[in-house]
């Protein structure tokens, strides 16, 4: 009785062991496919969702260079890149992350170098300067301003994360093409982006 006693303890603490082993497995496995999936190459993170209940930003105003463009609402391309406007007057507010104003980095893009000399917005977003000020107008008839705290020149195919997150605060990150034409591959060298936060 007492080898059988020890026998079913042991069964059991196998079959304990299994059993706790597979329910931590299960859970490991349903916890990966919850988590957001990675961004690609610039491209914003894929989980992000669309912003629910709050203002739409409709026009930025950066008076030192001269830009008042109205904004439109774009997601992400097929690529898993994020949209672009269909022109070079207007820029591009990626409507998955945050609006300007929010906590979290809102993005917008631009345009810089359209063709046959035609005028883009951000043709001359390389001017600004840190302290430079931004304005961003919603749908509610509000004005969030910003100012820039910095600006950094990259790669086109750099992994930049920090553009689409932030560790906390309110920020506005604005994005446009730079440095030369690449005619292969039908695209600028370089992408600037410029830093700017909430102003107090």
């Amino acid at each position: 009785m007492k080898k059988i006693s020890k026998r079913h303890r042991l069964i059991v603490v196998l079959v304990t062991v299994l059993v706790i082993g597979l329910f931590l497995s299960l859970h490991s496995i349903d916890n990966v496919y919850k988590q957001p999936l990675p961004p690609v190459s610039n491209a914003p993170a894929l989980y992000a969702q669309e912003q629910v209940g709050t203002a739409t930003p409709v026009r930025l105003e950066i008076p030192s260079i001269s830009v008042d463009a109205a904004i439109e609402s774009v997601g992400l391309t097929p690529d898993n890149a994020m949209g672009v406007p269909k022109g070079p007057a207007d820029v591009a507010w990626f409507s998955l992350g945050p609006s300007p104003g929010q906590v979290g980095s809102a993005v917008i893009a631009g345009h810089y170098g359209w063709k046959d000399g035609i005028a883009a917005a951000f043709d001359n977003l390389s001017k600004l300067r840190k302290g430079d000020a931004i304005y961003v107008k919603d749908s509610r008839g509000q004005t969030v301003s910003f100012v820039v705290r910095e600006m950094h020149l990259y790669d086109s195919q750099e992994y930049v994360p920090e553009i689409f997150t932030s560790a906390g605060g309110t920020h506005l990150n604005l994005i446009t093409c730079i440095g030369t034409w690449d005619a292969a591959k039908q695209s600028y060298t370089k992408r600037l982006v410029v830093f700017a936060d909430a102003a107090p």
